[in-house]
């Protein structure tokens, strides 16, 4: 969807930066002091985001002097406001644009301000994002901004940042990951810009996005930046979130579609309800090291055809199949249960043993795959189940109680990488 990363030259600095293909606008992404575009893109937590803003038009993400793949700068000689906004100059430039509407999230807003303030003709609007006009240092709300700081520099590079600031985002061990390793790439510029007295300056179409419970940039920031911009827009939306653009991110986009357009967006929900069942054959790498290759092939193609008969039969939809084992979703959880322990009887007259886990919660789709942590509950689950075990969540069994299922108690567990202590039970009877 994005072409690779180009230079655009700001001065002597070269400013790399990533476009999508074109559209009816181009809108350019300002980032904050920490950003990669050549990784950002491609964020499984941003992907829904991406998506919805590029049917607006060619969304353009860049990085920085001294951030990403930006080319470096001096602690000495850091990048001033002014120069930070010449970085949109020289992007849009590069890309023969002649007007953007210009997005800024956070911290970004400084560039961003100025840049609209300085080239209204070159700015088709601007939408802010959790934005503030004075350093985040200057807080007077009674929060210790300096032991705030400490703390999310110590966890820099380790991806918590982005949960501690985000609480509301979809978090498992995959999402930290991802986030860990774009945050090592992203850098650290070490300032901060004031912006205020550009404010009054500003005439162009300005929308002031907030998220009403964001304890890191309360909506008194948001509303002082809307207040001093002549015409400003100001709108409040649900959340927790420092950032508009992961989960849960529809509100916030819908205000934008309708600023840009004047028409209500359509935004489908690609978060569902669903129930999934993970399932793999017992002792698989031993018994295909004792069969062979070709019998071993034989059998797994036994296996496979018995287990979508059972999917198909119970109303499951096959996700994907990897090697020995299958993930499926269903719209009931009985249902998935139910299937699991039909797999497992039907499975034994091939002479071999499968176990099954399953959990109930929200997935995100991902076209015709399924992620988030449902999913990765789910498949912890499936991992401490033995021979023969069909193995649910807490979650699961009481989402099913009366329905004739009998379950027995299997303790209490740590799932790698999903909070708290969780309750497992082993399906016992139909």
């Amino acid at each position: 969807m994005f072409s690779e990363t180009r230079y655009a030259m700001n001065g002597d600095l070269r400013v790399a930066y990533r476009a999508s293909r074109e559209g009816p606008r181009d809108i350019v992404f300002v980032p904050n002091w920490f950003f990669c575009c050549e990784l950002f893109p491609e964020l499984p937590s941003i992907r829904g985001w991406v998506e919805a803003m590029t049917s607006l038009g060619r969304l353009i993400f860049f990085d920085q002097p001294g951030t990403g793949a930006s080319d470096p700068v001096t602690p000495g000689a850091l990048p001033t406001l002014e120069q930070w906004a010449d970085s949109i100059t020289a992007v849009l430039d590069h890309l023969g644009s002649r007007e953007a509407v210009v997005l800024a999230s956070g911290g970004a807003f400084g560039p961003a301000a100025l840049f609209a303030a300085t080239y209204p003709s070159r700015t088709t609007a601007l939408v802010v994002l959790e934005g503030y006009a004075a350093p985040w240092t200057e807080r007077t709300d009674g929060v210790n901004s300096e032991e705030v700081l400490a703390a999310l520099a110590a966890m820099w590079g380790t991806g918590e940042v982005q949960h501690v600031v985000n609480p509301d985002m979809p978090w498992n061990e995959e999402i930290r990951a991802t986030w860990a390793r774009h945050d090592r790439l992203a850098g650290s510029p070490a300032t901060f810009a004031l912006v205020r007295a550009v404010l009054s300056t500003i005439r162009v179409p300005t929308l002031v996005v907030q998220h009403a419970d964001d304890a890191f940039t309360p909506p008194e920031f948001g509303k002082y930046v809307a207040d001093h911009i002549s015409g400003a827009k100001y709108v409040e939306v649900p959340g927790r979130n420092m950032y508009h653009f992961v989960e849960p991110w529809r509100e916030s986009f819908q205000e934008i579609y309708k600023f840009l357009t004047g028409h209500q967006a359509e935004v489908a929900d690609d978060r569902v309800l669903a129930t999934v069942l993970f399932t793999d054959i017992v002792d698989s790498t031993r018994r295909a090291a004792e069969m062979g290759d070709r019998d071993w092939h034989a059998l797994l193609d036994a296996h496979d055809a018995v287990v979508r008969v059972q999917l198909n039969r119970f109303r499951g939809r096959e996700v994907n199949t990897a090697g020995d084992g299958f993930l499926a979703m269903f719209d009931g959880p009985q249902r998935a249960i139910r299937c699991a322990m039909a797999i497992r009887d039907a499975v034994q007259a091939l002479g071999i043993q499968v176990r099954a886990g399953l959990h109930t919660g929200e997935c995100e789709v991902r076209g015709d795959d399924i992620g988030g942590i449902g999913v990765h509950i789910g498949a912890r689950v499936s991992a401490l189940a033995g021979a023969n075990d069909v193995l649910v969540s807490s979650t699961l069994r009481d989402l099913v109680i009366g329905s004739g299922l009998e379950f027995e108690a299997r303790g209490t567990h740590e799932l790698k990488g999903v909070p708290g202590e969780w309750h497992l039970f082993a399906v016992a009877s139909a």
